[in-house]
């Protein structure tokens, strides 16, 4: 019958081998993104655990320099200390969006030594200490006790704001930089994100620490492998256009 198509199939040689270089490479990148699915999601599946993992004692200032905060992060840890009298106040939203600052105050832990300590969310409204309930202090004297999960310095993006330290309102969560306002001997190297009842007071909201790792690699993966096909379906299509495929 005329127009028939047969079984016949004549490849053209410039989009044969331009198809047979990029096809593996895609299909490669999607495998690739498979594993990283994997790993990740072993690795969030880790870092939840660290979170609800019985706390281990506070590590000594001397011992800071040999903590590794970005593979220690979301390690819960038992601290006791008193705040200084100072709050530093980074920009943030909190799950529903609202504007607001987390409240981080310097608790020193031995004479000079501090470790910046994420109270929690207050709304822009309530930035200022005395309208948030004032430092923490027990009634006794005493110092402090509570738990609280520690988090690597953050690290300035090219769309951060600039810190306003005059305004005390920072926008990138550095302990270094916030540390260097500070008259004492020694920063700790990272935060610790005190966890929900730790003080009292409906603010500053404790609480909200969640493992902040991006997951996309599923999306990328089915990126990956759509583009592969797609190449695949155009070589096909092409040779069809051009009487390659099918009765001469």
């Amino acid at each position: 019958m005329r127009g028939a198509q047969n079984r016949f199939f004549r490849p053209l040689l410039w989009p044969t081998l331009f198809t047979l270089a990029a096809l593996p490479v895609l299909l490669g990148l999607g495998f690739w993104q498979l594993d990283r699915l994997e790993w990740k999601e072993a690795l969030l599946v880790k870092l939840e655990q660290r979170m609800v993992a019985d706390p281990a004692p506070f590590p000594a200032p001397e011992e800071w320099g040999e903590i590794d905060p970005y593979k220690e992060e979301y390690t819960r840890f038992q601290l006791e200390g008193r705040f200084l009298a100072r709050e530093f106040h980074y920009f943030q939203q909190n799950a529903k969006g609202t504007p607001g600052y987390a409240v981080i105050s310097p608790l020193e832990v031995t004479e000079g030594t501090v470790v910046l300590v994420n109270r929690g969310f207050v709304p822009a409204h309530l930035k200022e200490t005395d309208a948030h309930g004032g430092i923490p202090e027990s009634a006794d004297g005493a110092p402090l006790r509570f738990t609280g999960i520690l988090r690597a310095p953050a690290t300035r993006g090219a769309f951060d704001g600039v810190d306003d330290p005059e305004k005390n309102v920072w926008m990138v969560r550095d302990p270094a930089a916030m540390g260097a306002t500070l008259d004492v001997a020694l920063v700790a190297p990272f935060i610790i994100d005190a966890e929900p009842g730790s003080f009292p007071g409906e603010y500053p909201k404790a609480g909200a620490t969640r493992p902040e790792l991006s997951n996309n690699h599923l999306d990328y993966a089915l990126t990956w492998f759509s583009l592969a096909a797609t190449l695949l379906i155009i070589y096909l299509l092409y040779h069809r256009a051009n009487g390659r495929i099918g009765r001469p």
